[in-house]
């Protein structure tokens, strides 16, 4: 990827019980697609930033069987000046090798927002996106700040 002259402000994000090789992973995704998905003649301009909820009931605000029964989660969130995307296709965004561009415009192979989800899924979390096109994405990541069991090493 070429240089880009790309800005990244982040915010204070929350330390969490979580695998941090995944987590890594996940933050890269998404900076490689902020920084990717740029409108031309603009510099990229990426902000991460977290807030803290808590939850009367955990449960219903995660994913199913959901991890931290203390209610506590951290929203964080992955906002871009990029070239965005119409939300009619949020969902095929996360769907592994499905492109919303051509392989000529922008390379990549597809499954970068497949494996966030995936990720994401892993650690009881969830993942969307807000976006608008020419207005950016703003890539919204839910996790608990615990998990039970094991599920963060689970192979599969």
């Amino acid at each position: 990827m070429e240089r880009s002259s790309a800005r990244i402000d982040i915010g204070t994000l929350p330390t969490i019980q979580a695998d941090a090789l995944q987590m890594r992973q996940l933050f890269q995704n998404l900076l490689a697609n902020s920084l990717k998905f740029r409108r031309p003649g603009v510099a990229p301009y990426v902000r991460i930033d977290c807030e803290r909820r808590v939850s009367d009931d955990a449960e219903s605000s995660l994913s199913p069987g959901a991890g931290d029964a203390s209610g506590i989660r951290y929203e964080i969130s992955v906002e871009d000046n990029g070239i965005g995307f119409e939300e009619k296709y949020l969902d095929r965004i996360f769907t592994i090798f499905q492109r919303l561009h051509g392989r000529g415009t922008y390379e990549g192979t597809g499954v970068g927002l497949a494996v966030c989800r995936k990720i994401v899924d892993r650690h009881r979390g969830t993942i969307t996106a807000r976006s608008a096109p020419g207005e950016g994405a703003t890539f919204v990541v839910t996790l608990p700040a615990r998990q039970e069991g094991n599920q963060t090493n689970d192979p599969s």
